[in-house]
């Protein structure tokens, strides 16, 4: 049952019309805006609907129904119109995209099933989807978990991108473009109130200072609410943030050839998170004999504490120790663009900053179990990018470019036990077990260090008008080296116990958390990614093509406490072989799109990060990098709108997705089975993924009445969005199967034709469906989660001039 206690933050979620979660083609032309992807509208009837021109995607200016390529594209409009402003609310827009996380630093992201499958995060690790923001790649995930502001648009591509999109980008990549600096005075601001203390803010404001030559954008952000659970113990809200943001921008523009751009920007995110619900108390395995440690057991230890309700949905956690996920992410970058005539030079340099503070309850109890659980982060990032495109229609088109990339990552991990240590996994509490564990913490530092140097090469060749063949390679160098040491930061005094005693003590205490000399771990890699695409416009709206795409990733370098099995800190590159056929089309005067692809990716080497418990002692949790044989995705995609009017618009996008394990026989033993040392999970399907995912929405508008000289009218939307099951842990646990949802989302308003003011009323998840983000089960029987959003909520205050 329901508490009475129902908070909810804001999650503006909201607009249908613009994206296009296809499979070889991608937006809904009518209601994409201008910028980046800019949208012009032909005046006759054949042209009836808008071209949506994206220069990201093969960083050319191209129709995006005219590209070989699966993307989805969400515009500035579409973005509004939901009310999104975060990653994870995006995702509703694109069932192929899956992001889910424990905190900021614990995000992973997949496209088609595949990326990165479990929320954990290992340093060491590189994500398979890479992250642009104004064509600047973002080493770590956590910097994409900000308020994304004044937006133009995002691109999702899907498939290996590793020709023009370096970074790790065996899976796709999501490209955001930011709006630019105008010449021309402009303002725009919102102010929304919610349920669950939900407030925000934000404004954009844009002019020339020299006419032609000099301008400047500036815009910020601030968003917070009072958070979605409580924490019984503290009689605190839990799971609050107060997010802040800004970015301004330069735009010098000595000739009408040379633009240059620069941007700097600076956020900080403070959080109570995470405080993990409790789900489900298992006491015996799946074979019915009883678990001998179970969580209900080791309460039992404790005749004071009250099993929690184990009804997640109460939104009720019990932590007694500090929880906090801050961070601040911070850069400046610039970009040269140059128009040579036949061809256009483009530069991009950046450097980034993120620094990551957290701090976590380790047994999310109410007692003192584990009392610290964190790994600090200090990354740095340097790239630098140059690339020659051509311009124009000739009978060969091309990029040609290179590109270097430097990265730090310091981490500065912390474990800490209790007073209730000793009881909870000894099962005593002695002078002997509290000197071991009581006080007891460790920490390690740990630092990865990535150099990446890379050219690249991509044309196409108009064989005829209507047949396109494109292929592009890629040659990467790239070294990596860490080191890791782990050390005992405090403990209690044992001189005064005997020799004997003493060794015992060390080795309880080796056995949770052991003392790790310094060690270094390096290695080089050289690599060739490339693709072949054959394109047909078999009508001047309907385009089919197929693609073959070789992607690589880089290795991975396992900095932790590795298990005594792992004598090889190093983790092997993946190998991507990736096939699609997709089609694109336009009909009823371009009023009616539909896409749809086909794809088959298998991946040897598959990188993933591994949680278990160590055999000999099931107390302690382990967490490290491995890799898979080989994994396997395939499935189709697809989406259609239909915009029979300027008024009324219509679409449903869908994803069916088969990622399985194609070998797989040495993995982590999920906590429900007994007496089962290894577990074979071939064939069986990635975790992260659901099979079936798809969304549908409809905008509709119509003028009231004329107030002032201005015309006044009401819009509407609402959309739906419907994911499978799908697994949150590395063992595929029967016990972390996160069940189907759907989502309904709705917004109402009324504005002026020039957008002078809008006024609107919304709700995300207004059906108030409860569902979990993810869930972790731990050999101790005990399931914890993190539940979605409760249904929220609210108003939203629109002006610009």
């Amino acid at each position: 049952m329901k508490t009475a206690f129902k908070p909810v933050s804001v999650a503006l979620h909201a607009s249908a019309s613009a994206i296009a979660l296809l499979a070889g083609a991608p937006a809904f032309a009518q209601d994409i805006a201008a910028s980046s992807a800019s949208v012009s509208v032909a005046p006759d009837a054949e042209e009836s609907s808008e071209s949506i021109v994206v220069t990201g995607s093969r960083r050319r200016d191209e129709n995006v129904q005219d590209i070989p390529l699966a993307v989805s594209v969400v515009s500035a409009d579409s973005l509004e119109k939901r009310g999104d402003f975060t990653l994870g609310q995006i995702q509703q827009q694109v069932p192929s995209l899956q992001v889910f996380s424990f905190n900021p630093r614990n995000t992973n992201i997949n496209i088609r099933g595949l990326g990165s499958n479990v929320a954990l995060t290992n340093d060491g690790l590189e994500n398979g989807v890479g992250f642009y923001i104004d064509n600047v790649y973002y080493g770590r995930v956590g910097l994409s978990q900000f308020d994304l502001v004044d937006l133009d648009s995002i691109e999702v591509l899907r498939g290996p991108q590793g020709t023009l999109f370096g970074k790790n980008t065996t899976s796709g990549v999501i490209n955001i473009t930011s709006r630019k600096p105008s010449f021309d005075p402009e303002f725009s601001a919102e102010t929304s109130i919610g349920s669950y203390g939900f407030h925000q803010i934000r404004a954009s404001a844009s002019t020339g200072i020299v006419p032609d030559l000099l301008a400047v954008r500036l815009s910020a952000a601030l968003s917070e609410n009072d958070g979605f659970t409580v924490n019984k113990t503290t009689g605190t809200r839990a799971q609050d943030y107060l997010n802040k943001s800004v970015r301004g921008q330069l735009l010098f523009t000595p000739n009408s050839d040379v633009s240059i751009r620069i941007i700097g920007d600076y956020s900080r995110q403070k959080q109570h998170n995470v405080m993990n619900l409790f789900v489900a108390n298992h006491t015996t395995y799946a074979d019915g004999v009883t678990i001998p440690g179970s969580f209900a057991i080791r309460a039992a230890h404790f005749p004071g504490y009250t099993l929690p309700d184990f009804n997640a949905f109460d939104r009720v956690g019990e932590a007694n120790s500090h929880y906090q996920a801050n961070m601040a992410g911070y850069g400046v970058s610039g970009q040269l663009d140059w128009d040579l005539g036949s061809a256009a030079l483009t530069a991009i340099s950046a450097y980034r900053w993120w620094d990551w503070d957290p701090a976590n309850d380790g047994d999310s109890t109410s007692l003192p179990v584990v009392v610290k659980a964190q790994q600090a982060n200090r990354q740095r990032q340097f790239s630098q990018e140059i690339r020659l495109a051509s311009k124009g229609n000739r009978t060969f088109d091309y990029v040609v470019g290179a590109y270097y990339f430097w990265q730090t990552v310091r981490g500065y991990g912390a474990t800490g036990y209790g007073s209730a240590a000793p009881t909870w996994f000894l099962a005593a509490s002695t002078p002997v077990t509290n000197a071991a564990l009581n006080g007891y913490e460790v920490n390690s530092y740990s630092e990865p260090q990535t150099k990446t140097v890379a050219a690249f090469g991509q044309t196409d060749w108009h064989i005829t008008p209507s047949l396109t063949l494109t292929a592009g390679m890629r040659f990467t160098h790239e070294e990596k080296k860490g080191s890791f040491e782990q050390w005992v930061a405090g403990a209690a005094d044992i001189s005064g116990f005997s020799a004997e005693t003493q060794a015992a003590i060390l080795g309880t205490r080796a056995n949770f958390n052991k003392v790790v000399p310094r060690y270094e771990t390096s290695f080089r890699d050289n690599s060739l990614s490339g693709l072949l695409s054959l394109a047909w416009k078999v009508g001047p709206d309907a385009l089919i093509y197929g693609t073959y795409a070789r992607g690589n990733k880089s290795g991975g370098l396992n900095l932790t406490q590795l298990p005594a099995s792992i004598t090889d800190p190093t983790v092997r590159p993946e190998k991507v072989d990736s096939f699609e056929l997709g089609l694109k089309s336009q009909f009823l005067d371009r009023r009616a799109t539909f896409n749809a692809a086909a794809f088959w990716t298998e991946i040897s080497d598959y990188q993933t990060a591994i949680t278990d418990v160590d055999p000999a002692n099931t107390a302690v949790v382990r967490q490290y990098i491995a890799n898979i044989p080989k994994v396997r995705s395939r499935g189709v995609e697809g989406d259609f709108r239909f915009a029979p009017s300027d008024a009324f618009s219509v679409y449903a996008s869908a994803s069916y997705t088969d990622a399985k394990y194609v070998t797989y026989t040495n993995a982590p033993v999920a906590p429900e089975l007994h007496g089962i040392l290894a577990n074979n999970l071939s064939g069986e399907q990635l975790p992260g993924v659901p099979k079936f995912a798809y969304s549908l929405g409809a905008d509709a508008s119509a003028p009231l009445v004329n107030l002032g000289g201005k015309e006044v009218g009401v819009y509407a939307h609402a959309d739906w969005s419907w994911r499978g099951h799908f697994n949150t842990s590395s063992s595929n646990s029967a016990w972390a199967e996160v069940a189907s949802f759907g989502l309904l989302n709705a917004r109402v308003g009324l504005k002026t034709d020039d957008g002078l003011w809008d006024v609107s009323l919304w709700a995300k998840n207004l059906l108030d469906k409860d569902y979990f983000l993810s869930l972790s089960a731990a050999a101790t029987g005990v399931v914890t989660g993190q539940v979605g959003e409760p249904r929220t909520i609210g108003a939203t205050l629109r002006t610009k001039f």
